[in-house]
């Protein structure tokens, strides 16, 4: 199984670190966002690695050679001259990702210990597309689902607006955990093109495929955002 680690973006929450770094470099307990993130997939035994790199991304490459990768086999997905968001940069490394079996996206600023092979079974009992793990916590912005955990809608909290693919009633709001197994079917069915986010893809899609969420309420998982988030993040991934 292959996997895809985003850590293209600017981290512009993530100043003053990120005037000089890429926010994947950055440190919790003396290891790396980008590191963690390598080795949390190693626990399951996924050793290739796609990371696409945009922002500083030539200190992101010196450190996967400098690390001999952490002891994974990463192939870098080069967005230097245009970052292209979760979507686009999933879509440029098409050729690196495909074959016939599922694969794993996750985002560098995210830390977690959800079970990839629980999120494994449930994408392949459910039957379904894309499947990517869910926590009640408090966000912004929440994913809809209804009481099958399939996906039908998006809302940000912050500004009232809705997203809904699938009209229903009683729709759950869930935060999304940035850890999303794809079955490869997925290049052929995403509508957008050039710039644009994950999320776009999942409400233009979720109307005729199955996209569930995984409900792993209780992990530990921090979005490590925000400078201040990295004391949260010491305190639960030492």
């Amino acid at each position: 199984m292959k996997a895809m680690i985003f850590a293209a973006g600017l981290g512009t929450r993530f100043k003053p670190w990120t005037d000089k770094h890429p926010k994947a470099l950055a440190l919790v307990n003396g290891k790396s966002l980008l590191q963690r993130n390598v080795e949390y997939l190693q626990q399951y035994n996924i050793t290739e690695v796609v990371v696409n790199v945009h922002h500083f991304s030539d200190q992101v490459i010196d450190a996967v050679k400098k690390n001999n990768g952490w002891g994974s086999h990463i192939s870098i997905s080069d967005e230097t001259d245009e970052v292209l968001e979760t979507g686009g940069g999933l879509l440029k490394a098409k050729n690196l990702l495909q074959n016939d079996e599922p694969f794993i996206t996750l985002n560098a600023d995210f830390l977690t210990n959800l079970n990839i092979n629980n999120l494994l079974a449930f994408h392949k009992n459910k039957q379904a597309l894309i499947s990517f793990g869910i926590t009640n916590r408090k966000t912004s912005r929440n994913f809809l689902f209804d009481e099958n955990d399939r996906l039908c809608g998006w809302r940000n909290n912050t500004t009232g607006q809705e997203k809904i693919a699938v009209p229903k009633n009683n729709l759950k709001e869930m935060a999304y955990s940035c850890v999303v197994v794809f079955n490869p079917q997925i290049f052929e069915l995403i509508p957008q093109r050039g710039k644009f986010s994950l999320v776009d893809t999942y409400l233009s899609l979720a109307a005729q495929h199955p996209i569930y969420g995984f409900d792993h309420s209780g992990d530990k998982l921090v979005d490590v955002g925000k400078p201040e988030s990295v004391a949260v993040a010491e305190q639960l991934f030492t």
